[in-house]
């Protein structure tokens, strides 16, 4: 393995793969894409023995179906392990390494075998579960999922290899699906990505001042986004009605926008602009070591943008009282994975997401251990709907 230390900001993992994967339309990314393999951070990860049947509903005769682990981690330093530049951490507020990752982004993408749509499945970082061990030989009772990495990571000698199999194995349990792949990214990363881009388009429904937190400041209605505004957009969650799930809907509005900028502009034809994304994926991306890039750019090449669709797990309860880790997301097992198995089966049936809503918060907990949720606003009815990389869509 290569020592690197990722960094924080939510979903930009699927827009640097995505990057990866679209590259590979062309004689010239091809080229690219080998030279970029021989360059990737990686780390053995994923347990080489035979996975557990997935369901039948999520099996096509096709090709393999593959599922993707995508993960952003809240540090201060790239890929290499060098500390951000210090005007790109002032402008996110984002404070100093406290040396504690926690994963502030967890999606998991599943690719068909049969060339039918992908799907992203957002996991909100807070969701409350039983944290299961790197080696499988038990687990760490019920948390936030977030500190899943840092608690592999602490009880195995300071082994980010090890903070990862226990993530992995967490989110296996969870969802019910196995992983194939991991990737995990930093932040300047995804600074650069944007920017290579030549900006995201994004739409608010409001205009929101978060100057104090992530530094967002932005307009309502559409807008272009790059670098540093690009990050403070997808990291704010003060100041939303839902906090971290609206953030989780701005990541996935996001992620699907800069999918189909990638799809529908010069990305594929500009040599300069190829070369640029390679080198950010170069520098802030962790995989796991047989991940195979050229194999997965043929996988996804026939994916258009609206063959791709991000959703969010079934929600319980959006404030949740736990009694060693505060508030957090209560979330039901068999919910979840009835949701995962029918959205990556391809069925717009699957069972909608839901989140209980009431007034704010008072007194204590109630004897069961849960609260009301938060006052939800009145766009709560879209957070339900699925996002697509067919266009730009407003969010919160």
């Amino acid at each position: 393995m290569r020592t690197a230390r990722p960094a924080v900001v939510t979903g930009r993992a699927v827009v640097a793969l995505a990057s990866v994967a679209v590259i590979g339309l062309s004689g010239y990314g091809w080229s690219l894409l080998s030279q970029a393999q021989a360059h990737m951070t990686t780390d053995n990860v994923i347990e080489h023995h035979t996975p557990p049947a997935r369901p039948a509903t999520i099996q096509h005769q096709d090709g393999q179906d593959v599922n993707f682990l995508l993960v952003g981690i809240d540090s201060r330093t790239d890929v290499h392990g060098n500390p951000l530049p210090p005007d790109v951490l002032a402008s996110l507020h984002a404070g100093p390494d406290d040396h504690f990752l926690n994963t502030d982004t967890l999606m998991v993408v599943h690719v068909p075998g049969d060339g039918g749509k992908a799907s992203a499945i957002s996991i909100p970082r807070d969701s409350y579960v039983d944290i299961a061990s790197g080696d499988g030989s038990g687990g760490y009772g019920k948390h936030k999922i977030n500190s899943a990495y840092s608690i592999g990571m602490n009880n195995n000698g300071g082994s980010q290899t090890e903070g990862r199999k226990t993530l992995i194995k967490t989110v296996e349990k969870f969802t019910g699906v196995t992983i194939d792949h991991y990737a995990e990214i930093n932040l300047y990363g995804f600074d650069l990505i944007s920017q290579a881009l030549g900006g995201v388009p994004v739409c608010l429904n409001h205009a929101v001042n978060d100057s104090e937190y992530s530094g967002a400041v932005f307009p309502a209605g559409p807008q272009s986004l790059s670098g540093v505004q690009a990050l403070q957009f997808v990291r704010q969650r003060h100041g939303l009605d839902n906090g971290d799930i609206d953030r989780e809907r701005r990541q996935q509005a996001f992620l699907a926008s800069a999918v189909h900028q990638l799809l529908s502009v010069g990305t594929l034809t500009s040599p300069s602009k190829l070369n640029d994304i390679i080198t950010a994926v170069q520098n802030s991306i962790v995989l796991d070591q047989d991940w195979n890039l050229v194999q997965f750019a043929q996988q996804v090449q026939g994916i258009s943008g609206g063959n791709i669709t991000f959703d969010t797990v079934p929600i319980v309860n959006i404030t949740y009282w736990t009694p060693a880790d505060g508030d957090a997301v209560q979330v039901d097992p068999e919910q979840v994975q009835a949701f995962v198995a029918a959205k990556f089966a391809g069925d717009a049936a699957a069972p909608p997401t839901s989140t209980t809503t009431g007034p704010p918060p008072t007194g204590k907990a109630a004897a069961d251990g849960s609260r009301k949720s938060p006052i939800v606003s009145d766009d709560t009815a879209k957070t339900d709907q699925s996002i697509t990389a067919s266009g730009v869509t407003c969010v919160n």
